[in-house]
């Protein structure tokens, strides 16, 4: 790094506060900061869905995967995303806007109170925001490593500093602001991916080093499924990331429910689905290559990092850098806002009088003041993040376990074939899903690794199946439904022409 590459991260960053400023112009309540009242289109919505998958975890833990396994890689991540995207097009995208324009949601959980009751609602916006926490931190932990490589800060400045710049900029804006910035990381890291690609190829066999590289890299790095990333971890996390990146990931679900109608929200989640099936593939290919560049490394977790400062020119060194905190800035904006939405809209009511929401200004006050907070939680565990497994651990088999049984009944319990499954059901599942976790984390430690490569899919698969089966069977042993979930369950198929309820004059279900 050198005083142009700086110069490139700097002015990166004051754009950022500058469309977070601008955006708060346009913030007039917690409906506004929240979810923009409906009104972002659905091309600026499912490039800021793509977006949101991305942030320097993928480029410190995914780089890792793809310089020791290869392209299996893209089959687990980008592959199993695509299958849930167009999952989620199909039948949980279009209902999200729904629930925004008939009951007036602005928090993705809080339908909840509705379709099943209060405690099932408290359960899953507890155990959900603490969730978050995990996979938050993980994020600053990825930022600080790159940080270090490309500046020689120590890991625990890196977090302050890259979380400390977060924490102004995601108090100001809200999810305008996430969007917008979204849309600029993604011209940002069209370019900066672009030029690696192409200093890749200029390095090694020119345009056709994506299909001699092969040649070069051990035989089982060109296969579909390497190492720990077997077919049933592939299949395991079609199954979460369906879970997450249709809602179970709180500020997914708010980007749908911030489009105009199901029909827009669709469209976005085609759109991003499409990304996420092609994109990759330029993305991914230097890390690929970067054992041939960079054979022997002793922490392939710096190979991305490392093969940008050897083969990009100063300037794009920092736009790189810029687009990697900028990703990591903006997910995290996006994830604490959310959990200010759940905390606000569905936590802070149950302790008011009447469980009634918050005055317009102040429930704007304590969004951002809870922002602030969160932010400040996930700092502390990310610089203890060792103790979690690293990155990696953080993210796979805590984050990837436990979305699940949090995520089950949010989602099923929008789709007509669960419609028998009540508050009973989503709680014990919950909570035999959690329990799953627990067990896997500490009683059957010592029994899982005998799996082998199986290990980890045994690990992730295992709580959100235990959620899956558990709150399907308990619906058709115990029904709760009633004549009202059934109602608000069926009006959410198809969009309609009622104008939506403002969420400041209602008061949250009983």
């Amino acid at each position: 790094m050198n005083f142009l590459d700086w110069l490139v991260v700097g002015a990166y960053f004051l754009l950022m506060v500058y469309i977070g400023w601008w955006a708060k112009s346009r913030i007039k309540n917690a409906s506004d900061f929240f979810v923009a009242s409906g009104k972002i289109p659905w091309w600026l919505v499912g490039i800021s869905h793509h977006m949101s998958g991305y942030s320097a975890a993928v480029f410190v833990g995914y780089a890792a995967l793809a310089y020791t396994t290869g392209f299996s890689l893209y089959v687990w991540w980008a592959l199993s995303i695509t299958v849930a995207c167009t999952i989620g097009a199909i039948w949980f995208a279009p209902r999200w806007p729904r629930l925004r324009k008939k009951l007036g949601i602005i928090s993705p959980l809080e339908y909840l109170s509705t379709r099943f009751n209060v405690a099932t609602e408290q359960l899953l916006a507890w155990s959900g925001a603490l969730l978050k926490v995990f996979d938050v931190a993980a994020k600053w932990s990825a930022s600080a490593i790159l940080l270090y490589v490309f500046a020689g800060i120590p890991l625990g400045w890196g977090i302050l500093l890259v979380g400390g710049v977060t924490m102004v900029y995601s108090t100001i804006g809200g999810i305008w602001a996430d969007v917008l910035t979204d849309l600029g990381q993604f011209i940002i890291q069209l370019v900066a991916a672009i030029a690696l690609a192409v200093a890749v190829m200029t390095r090694l066999d020119g345009v056709s080093t994506p299909f001699t590289m092969w040649q070069e890299l051990p035989p089982e790095h060109a296969q579909p499924f390497n190492g720990n990333l077997t077919l049933w971890f592939f299949l395991a996390y079609i199954v979460i990331t369906t879970l997450s990146y249709n809602g179970g990931t709180w500020n997914l679900a708010m980007r749908m429910i911030s489009t105009e109608n199901g029909k827009e929200a669709r469209r976005s989640m085609i759109f991003s689905g499409a990304l996420y099936l092609i994109w990759p593939l330029v993305l991914f290919f230097p890390m690929w290559a970067a054992p041939i560049i960079l054979p022997g490394l002793e922490d392939p977790e710096q190979s991305y990092a490392l093969l940008t400062t050897e083969l990009l020119p100063h300037g794009l060194i920092g736009l790189v850098l810029a687009g990697m905190f900028a990703h990591t800035m903006a997910m995290t904006s996006s994830d604490s806002n959310a959990i200010a939405s759940v905390v606000v809209r569905d936590i802070i009511p149950m302790f008011r009088k009447n469980r009634s929401f918050l005055p317009e200004k102040t429930e704007l006050w304590f969004s951002r003041f809870i922002t602030f907070l969160f932010i400040s939680l996930s700092m502390g565990i990310a610089l203890a993040s060792d103790s979690f497994g690293g990155v990696l651990g953080l993210l796979i088999l805590w984050f990837g376990a436990l979305v699940g049984p949090v995520a089950v009944p949010m989602l099923f319990g929008m789709l007509p074939f669960f419609r028998r499954s009540g508050s009973s059901a989503a709680l014990i599942s919950t909570a035999l899903g959690l329990i799953m976790f627990a067990s896997n984390r500490y009683i059957l430690d010592d029994w899982i690794p005998t799996l082998g490569n199986n290990a980890d899919a045994f690990t992730v698969a295992t709580p959100v199946l235990v959620t899956i089966i558990s709150f399907t069977l308990i619906g058709f042993i115990k029904p709760e439904n009633t004549p009202e979930t059934d109602a608000l369950i069926d009006s959410l198929s198809e969009d309609d022409d009622v104008p939506a309820i403002s969420p400041e004059k209602e008061t949250p279900a009983s």
